[in-house]
């Protein structure tokens, strides 16, 4: 077969649609260059669902990917993505290790435990969004999408009250495409700055936050399954962003999809649809991380296509452009529709991976959006859906505002 052509990902994100529709179109699996690094690009989703699941795919860079580290750290703007000691990049013993470690605080007792923080949090920006001035204008990926999230996952942590901005700017820039190598260098540094100060803080003082709990695994002697300093560091960046970013681009775009869909906002509020629905709609329709940086083939992989994944070679799942497949959905995947027989998507990931804050971001979501529709029966946006602004990235699927008319309140 014929070399296939490399789809060059746009850092920006500019036409994302288009471009899943390419890589689409070049097969289940396409042969992409991302920021300068060959890799496979997944978005056939029987395909995807079987390579996530098969042993001879590992996360472990360490292990697997020739390039690294030689060519990738501080070469790549994306490094961190790959470079950090977590459940994330584990394979194998290593991964079962470390989510055991995780895994006791996102338990379904603990999850449904926070509904009251979140309630709390959403009254608390609902009632500030309440208090703009008619006819102005407000953003609520600032004042709602984005503080929701960072403040649920900072009481999860138990981060500083005055340590949550700096969280949030350094994670944002992880999600960012658009940054020189250097640039990302400088982020990373910071983020670790305020990670170990985190630590350096919990143990003088601990809480019972979940911070707290890892460092006591850190900390106690054991059997030697406990985490390293390195382990502890990483981990703690796993669950900061992995719990923040993508529920802020879960609400972004279920906001935006409601408000530019108003058959299917109607539908809501008649009872024909759940918040529920809308949550796994919008998860599917516009993943919120829609391509996930990397997996890596330990052998030669041979593709129903005929192609062949070669042993070392870097695979990208491409979540978004699954979501819209016409394999998963038929000829109206590109729609969003709360009617769907069922919203399957890989959003979350799939097999040993799947996101162990799935719960939390769902009942986040569902929290919400119940809230912000209750309380502002009128809200519209405040220009055009295609006149919002796509982030600059490839990683993190949301708007750079989401400007609304907030209309008249309903009693809080």
């Amino acid at each position: 077969m014929a070399d296939q052509q490399i789809l060059v990902l746009d850092p920006t994100g500019s036409d994302r649609h288009a471009e899943d529709a390419a890589l689409r179109a070049a097969g289940p699996a396409a042969r992409v260059d991302v920021l300068g690094v060959p890799a496979w690009a997944v978005t056939d989703p029987a395909l995807l669902k079987r390579l996530l699941t098969d042993s001879r795919v590992s996360k472990d860079p360490h292990r697997h990917w020739p390039l690294f580290p030689d060519h990738i750290v501080g070469k790549w703007p994306l490094a961190l993505w790959v470079a950090v000691r977590n459940m994330f990049t584990a394979y194998g013993a290593d991964h079962r290790r470390l989510r055991r470690l995780v895994a006791p605080a996102f338990t379904a007792r603990r999850v449904q435990a926070l509904s009251a923080r979140i309630e709390e949090v959403t009254n608390g920006l609902l009632d500030d969004l309440a208090a703009t001035p008619p006819g102005e204008p407000a953003d609520l990926r600032a004042r709602f999408a984005h503080p929701l999230p960072i403040q649920v996952i900072g009481h999860l942590m138990g981060l500083p009250e005055d340590a949550i901005g700096s969280f949030r700017g350094a994670v944002d820039a992880v999600f960012a495409t658009t940054l020189s190598s250097e640039e990302a260098t400088a982020n990373t540094e910071a983020l670790y700055g305020l990670l170990t100060r985190l630590v350096a803080a919990k143990r003088a003082a601990p809480a019972e936050d979940l911070t707290s709990t890892l460092i006591a695994s850190r900390d106690v002697e054991g059997d030697g399954s406990r985490l390293s300093e390195q382990e502890l560091l990483d981990t703690l960046l796993l669950v900061i962003s992995g719990g923040y970013e993508t529920t802020v681009n879960l609400l972004d775009q279920a906001i935006t999809a409601l408000l530019s869909h108003p058959e299917q906002l109607a539908a809501v509020r008649a009872g024909r649809a759940g918040w529920d629905a809308v949550t796994e709609e919008a998860l599917r329709w516009e993943a919120p991380v829609p391509h996930l940086p990397m997996r890596f083939a330990t052998e030669d992989i041979s593709l129903p296509t005929g192609q062949t994944i070669k042993a070392g070679d870097a695979i990208l799942a491409s979540y978004a452009a699954a979501g819209r497949h016409p394999a998963l959905h038929g000829p109206t995947a590109e729609e969003f529709d709360l009617s769907r027989p069922g919203s399957e998507h890989l959003a979350f990931g799939h097999g040993v991976h799947f996101c162990l804050g799935a719960p939390l971001a769902r009942m986040e979501a569902t929290i919400a959006l119940r809230g912000l529709f209750t309380r502002f029966p009128d809200l519209a946006l405040a220009v055009p859906p295609h006149a919002l602004r796509p982030l600059e990235s490839f990683l993190s699927n949301g708007h750079k505002e989401v400007p609304v008319m907030l209309g008249r309140a309903a009693a809080s």
